[in-house]
């Protein structure tokens, strides 16, 4: 099957962005719950592959490249069932803001919206289905997660805002490549290269780490919640950067077409 050509692409993305700023809200926040949900799927999978097998301590990569090969599961789930990722969606919805299909106003509200509701997803999951679940009560999954979110909470706000851009940047691309194909494996490869490789890096996500920090907070990990917003406010605006930015306005200054054109 072909890949979709860049000309192209940018006009399906607008196509999907307009059709996701006219979401009704209800399908808007239930789709933005489930994608929060998916997400800590994700996180909680690559905490039990990656640190289940202590003797990775001692090489620290094997560790990485675990969680890094799990974690992916949530995009592609998103991707496949149709999910409203916060993330994904600061791309998504620049072509069709660029050629003035709609403007900023409603942009930064549904980004607001869906923020929200991924996080409600994503706090829900890990309370019922990770804290009260037992999966992180125990060594070595305990001290995982709140060695994992005293970490992040600890980071300084420009290197979360940095470590944003560079996550959502990959993020983004992901959803961008899995738009150019159409079959599964290639779907499930355009989700696992980019975002894996984020996840092996140590980037910052503020999605995931709505569940990553409260599954901390959780289990005891020395984090406030003023101290977890500290976290994700620079990681949130990291990643519109990266997101907004390098993807969605970039790609769209290089490929899109203007209305002139397309007559």
């Amino acid at each position: 099957m072909p890949i979709l050509d860049h000309s192209s692409l940018i006009d399906k993305v607008e196509e999907l962005g307009h059709r996701k700023i006219t979401t009704p809200f209800m399908r808007q926040a239930t789709l933005s719950v489930l994608a929060g949900a998916f997400i800590a799927l994700g996180g909680i999978l690559s905490v039990v592959g990656g640190y289940g097998f202590p003797e990775f301590s001692s090489n620290p990569a094997i560790q990485k490249l675990v969680s890094g090969m799990l974690f992916p599961v949530g995009l592609f789930l998103i991707v496949m069932f149709g999910g409203e990722l916060f993330t994904g969606n600061n791309a998504v919805l620049m072509p069709g803001c660029c050629r003035k299909r709609y403007g900023f106003i409603p942009v930064l509200y549904h980004w607001l919206v869906v923020w929200c509701f991924n996080f409600i997803g994503a706090l829900a999951f890990t309370y019922l289905f990770v804290y009260m679940s037992g999966l992180t009560a125990k060594s070595p999954y305990h001290e995982a997660v709140t060695g994992i979110a005293e970490a992040k909470c600890h980071l300084s706000p420009l290197t979360a805002f940095l470590k944003g851009i560079a996550a959502n940047w990959c993020v983004c691309l992901a959803v961008w490549i899995g738009l150019m194909v159409k079959t599964l494996p290639a779907i499930m490869i355009a989700c696992w290269i980019p975002v894996g490789t984020f996840v092996v890096l140590g980037y910052e996500h503020s999605i995931a780490n709505m569940f990553f920090i409260p599954a901390g907070i959780f289990e005891g990990a020395d984090v406030s919640v003023g101290q977890m917003f500290g976290n994700l406010l620079p990681v949130t605006l990291g990643n519109i950067a990266g997101g907004a930015l390098l993807v969605g306005t970039l790609f769209f200054g290089l490929h899109g077409r203007n209305e002139a054109t397309q007559r």
